[in-house]
């Protein structure tokens, strides 16, 4: 009779935070929306051209452009950097945890890993394909790239799979200190990779600053989404 209870009482507790999460979901979704609009119509106006440009140069040598300014060794980071944004780098890393976690049993998440980011990563490319902004062209572009520049794809889709894949398995970690440090090591590798893009000479730092924008907004999106139960260790340990 407890136990029944008891399940009736989760039930009802579940059902009332339901309206909750579908209201940050919404709201979530309709902020990041338009904040992701208002940019761009600054960006259209030339309102963010100054700060652009300055950001931008700031990364080169005043007496040639074609020159990184700082210290030899940042130019071969900023590349390093970059590579873990890459299409090779993030197939590798959505393959990687997609079978970790399917080996270890969490059969749902790894589908939820999967679609979260292959789903992502496609509503990048047809942002690219719809605002057709062109790349920068006052400094040399340190890497070839011939995409459309807004949103920065490698900034949103390393945001998109490392972020989607922290909050996820933050989801079904019970250690609090392992779920912390999984979001750190993200965070880290979405910024690194955001700053590469401009040191690079291939981006805008409006066009980093909305893949970061959609990237974690992709993310919480989908911890909103998706309801994980939290599993037991010896699941993913």
């Amino acid at each position: 009779m407890n136990s029944f209870i008891d399940r009736l009482s989760s039930q009802f507790r579940s059902e009332r935070k339901l309206p909750l999460r579908l209201i940050l979901l919404f709201g979530s979704v309709s902020l990041t929306a338009l904040l992701f609009l208002w940019l761009w119509s600054e960006i259209a106006e030339g309102e963010l051209a100054n700060i652009d440009q300055t950001i931008l140069l700031a990364f080169r040598q005043s007496a040639d452009l074609r020159t990184m300014a700082g210290p030899t060794w940042l130019r071969q980071t900023m590349l390093d950097f970059t590579t873990l944004g890459g299409t090779t780098v993030i197939i590798l890393m959505i393959a990687g945890s997609v079978t970790f976690v399917y080996m270890k049993g969490a059969h749902r998440m790894a589908l939820v890993i999967l679609g979260a980011t292959l789903s992502g990563s496609l509503m990048v490319t047809l942002l690219k394909g719809f605002f057709q902004r062109r790349r920068p062209t006052l400094v040399d572009h340190m890497v070839i790239e011939h995409s459309a520049s807004f949103p920065s794809g490698h900034t949103a889709n390393s945001a998109i799979v490392y972020l989607t894949i922290a909050v996820l398995f933050m989801r079904v970690e019970p250690n609090l200190k392992t779920r912390i440090f999984v979001l750190c090591v993200a965070v880290m590798l979405t910024l690194a990779v955001g700053v590469s893009r401009v040191a690079l000479g291939v981006h805008w730092p409006s066009d980093v600053l909305a893949g970061w924008m959609f990237g974690i907004s992709w993310a919480c999106l989908w911890a909103l989404l998706v309801k994980l139960p939290v599993v037991e260790d010896t699941v993913l340990d």
